[in-house]
């Protein structure tokens, strides 16, 4: 019977061998996986035997890893903010960057709870393309955690795969959120929407020409979800052409971009969108990362809507 080091050397080695850019972890996790268990134990305990069925689970996602399978899909979850997304082929594999976005959105949302509401209307939030429900569900959470009550924030998912949305649903009951969140197949955004505070997006923004260089794990994932088009911007610009007609009048936008892709959002939105502000927020990285979109304050609503 081979044990837990073995199994990882030969591991190691062989995506090593076929390009693999983490060899180490994902050797780890997959081993973990059919384990049962955290990689932490995987790394504590080398000696420990490993069972023929395990060990012939192991060596089955190797191959499939081997091909470019993501190690995500092999596992069905990926963690994110804190939480484990189940994840699958119906959406994209949530990236460690988009947690930038959620802290952001945490901050103003209880920013205005804390101001108060007039009218007792709540916070109204919408997450424009939402795939597995990260955004989504990772904001229920974490309003959740800060005790704040269901009904002060009224939290939409939106998404144009009726597929993806099925798994973001299950992703908001399997964190007990479903209660927080509602959910809607559009293309953006469901015919005549409400006016939101703040409109949440991770739209497709790798450039057309760029697909064919990304990692092999990539191409499991849904294109639609990835493509922005040919300057990696198209469907961000048709959510900016709606967003006078669905933010309310001190709404705000944070829109996730690319990293080199701070002066083209800057210029995008100053052409969709005249007299509006656009601030630039950066990830842990240093790196341009969420388009923080707004309109100038003092400007009336149906001056610029």
């Amino acid at each position: 019977m081979a044990t837990t080091r073995e199994l990882l050397d030969a591991g190691i080695e062989r995506l090593r061998r076929a390009g693999s850019e983490s060899p180490h972890l994902d050797a780890q996790l997959l081993l973990a996986h059919v384990n049962g268990v955290d990689r932490t134990a995987i790394l504590a305990h080398p000696e420990a035997p490993v069972g023929t069925g395990p060990a012939a689970a192991y060596a089955a996602l190797l191959m499939r890893r081997e091909a470019g399978e993501p190690v995500a899909y092999l596992r069905g979850i990926k963690e994110f903010h804190g939480l484990a997304f189940v994840v699958d082929a119906r959406a994209l594999i949530p990236r460690p960057e988009t947690e930038r976005l959620v802290d952001l959105a945490l901050d103003e949302v209880m920013r205005r709870l804390t101001a108060g509401r007039d009218g007792g209307t709540g916070v109204r939030v919408v997450d424009v393309g939402t795939g597995c429900g990260t955004i989504a569900v990772a904001l229920a959470a974490g309003l959740r955690a800060r005790r704040v009550p269901a009904d002060e924030v009224t939290i939409l998912a939106v998404d144009v795969s009726a597929e993806a949305l099925d798994l973001a649903r299950e992703n908001a009951v399997g964190h007990g959120v479903g209660d927080r969140l509602a959910f809607d197949v559009a293309d953006l955004l469901p015919p005549d929407p409400p006016l939101f505070d703040l409109v949440l997006a991770n739209l497709p923004y790798v450039r057309s020409e760029a697909m064919t260089r990304l990692p092999v794990a990539t191409t499991y994932e849904p294109a639609l979800a990835l493509d922005g088009g040919p300057d990696g911007l198209r469907v961000i610009a048709r959510l900016l052409d709606r967003l006078a007609a669905v933010l309310g009048a001190d709404g705000v936008a944070l829109l996730e971009i690319g990293a080199d892709q701070e002066a083209a959002i800057s210029d995008l939105v100053a052409a969709r969108l005249p007299g509006w502000m656009c601030t630039v927020e950066r990830d842990l990285a240093g790196l341009p990362r969420v388009a923080r979109i707004a309109r100038v304050p003092g400007v009336g609503h149906e001056a610029q809507a």
